[in-house]
């Protein structure tokens, strides 16, 4: 099963690149926040990859092009122009970059890919990190035979809902926390059948009309994470990634 990661938006603005990057190719440890969603999904066996690249899709080619050399310790012999590899890295990935527009929404990026995929496949974003458990998302989707399945996360943060009552007053009790805790949000992160793609016409977002029209029929299957998960959106949130990351304590990679 192929993975394909949604990386077209415009320049990243948590970055502190003057010239802008795209946002999954902001640095986390070291390594692009595209990186460490892809590990995660590769620790599952799954190591193909497709990217939709739009805002300076060069940056993303060149990296994956170079990834031998940047993943490695080298040596430059600048009189005979001659490079010697150490220490030699690499992942067993194979990666597609596909060109899909600078203003093309979600919906369009997908329906741009249909060649590069056979059978089901995932679709996540390039800036959310998570633990979901891959194996069990796939399993759930085969299980519930719709043509699309939505991860959903606990709301935090941000996203935290209020704790209100049937009134619309806050209510911060223990019955108003007990009733809030069974709110859930998209988590970025879904599971297609081939038959999605005689859905995606048409220049728009998943979430406002594939969704809408595969729950109208019927098509539509979530599945609950109550897990860890990030949507990587402010300083803040890189902040918080890259501490968990240097402290040896990131949950999107196996320790």
């Amino acid at each position: 099963m192929k993975v394909v990661i949604l990386a077209g938006g415009m320049q990243s603005s948590i970055s502190n690149e003057t010239e802008g990057i795209p946002k999954p190719m902001v640095d986390i440890g070291g390594k692009p926040l595209l990186w460490h969603i892809m590990k995660h999904f590769s620790q599952y066996g799954l190591t193909e990859f497709i990217v939709c690249g739009g805002y300076k899709v060069d940056t993303i080619k060149e990296y994956f092009m170079d990834f031998y050399i940047y993943e490695s310790d080298i040596t430059v012999d600048l009189q005979s122009n001659t490079v010697e590899i150490h220490k030699k890295k690499t992942e067993d990935w194979k990666v597609t970059v596909v060109d899909t527009g600078l203003f093309s929404a979600t919906g369009q990026r997908v329906s741009m890919i249909e060649k590069y995929v056979e059978g089901d496949f995932i679709v996540t974003y390039g800036d959310c990190l998570s633990d979901i458990d891959v194996s069990q998302l796939i399993a759930y989707h085969r299980r519930e035979g719709k043509i699309a399945t939505v991860a959903m996360v606990k709301p935090s943060g941000r996203e935290e809902l209020l704790p209100l009552d049937q009134e619309g007053k806050l209510r911060y009790d223990n019955a108003s926390i007990v009733a809030n805790d069974h709110a859930w949000t998209n988590g970025d992160c879904f599971v297609f059948s081939p038959q999605v793609f005689s859905y995606l016409t048409g220049n728009y977002e998943l979430e406002k009309a594939l969704f809408v029209r595969l729950s109208e029929r019927e098509q539509l299957a979530a599945y609950k994470h109550a897990g860890y998960w990030l949507a990587v959106e402010t300083k803040r949130d890189l902040n918080d990634a890259e501490n968990l990351w240097n402290a040896g304590l990131a949950p999107w990679i196996e320790s």
